[in-house]
């Protein structure tokens, strides 16, 4: 676990950050599989699958080569979960 936080603070953040976004490391499952989390502009970026393929799971591979895949963790944000309920109850008025 430890080379894999290492190839992600020192190779893939860097690249992340470039473009204003960010992620984390979340575990490793029992079957082999990475779960990071995509945050900043990343997240909602419309070539994240292409960012998660090539250069995530590229990058891990590397240090990682039983790696079975990457999984992308997705976070809804408080204030959209709000804003989404403020939408939805003025529909109840």
């Amino acid at each position: 676990m430890e080379k894999i936080q290492e190839v992600i603070a020192e190779q893939i953040r860097p690249a992340l950050h470039a473009h204003n976004g960010d992620i984390e490391f979340v575990e490793v499952t029992a079957d082999g599989f990475v779960k990071v989390r995509l945050s900043g502009a990343c997240a909602t970026c419309p070539g994240a699958e292409q960012t998660m393929s090539e250069v995530v799971e590229g990058k891990l591979r590397e240090v990682y080569p039983n790696l079975k895949g990457v999984i992308p963790v997705y976070q809804v944000s408080d204030d959209l979960i709000h804003q989404a309920l403020k939408i939805l109850r003025k529909g109840k008025g």
